[in-house]
Formats: C-alpha cells, structure tokens, sequence
C-alpha cells in the first residue's frame, strides 16, 4: 500500500469544508389572511392564523409597525 508524501494540513483541509457553508435567503409566503409575508408552516405573527384556524391572539394595530410602546 502507499504511503503519503506530505500530510495535508489541516488549514487545507479545514477551508476546503468551509467553502461549502452558505446561508440562504428565508423563505416567505404571503399570508392568506392577512396578505403579510411569513414563513411557511408557522403562524402568521400579525393574525395569529395557521392553516385557516385562529391559533393565538392577534398582535395589535401599534404593534404592528413591530415596536413597543410602553
């Protein structure tokens, strides 16, 4: 069996591995309710819907612009 020559190092080997880390773009949906983009597959933040169901309570209008007002 052969034996190596030179040992890669691990820099090398580690940047090859990492040059395959991506980050994608999150995906949204337009809600049908609301007509606000969300995530697929989770309540929608402004009506509190999923799947046509009334989950949790829907946020209110102040809210909306996504900041508190104490």
């Amino acid at each position: 069996m052969a034996n190596l020559k030179w040992k890669t190092p691990r820099s090398k080997t580690r940047s090859r591995r990492a040059a395959n880390w991506k980050l994608n773009p999150v995906t949204t949906v337009e809600c049908p309710q609301c007509h606000t983009p969300k995530r697929p597959h989770f309540v929608c933040d402004f009506c509190g819907t999923y799947d046509g169901r009334q989950v949790i309570a829907p946020r209110d209008e102040r809210d909306h612009a996504g900041h508190n007002h104490d």
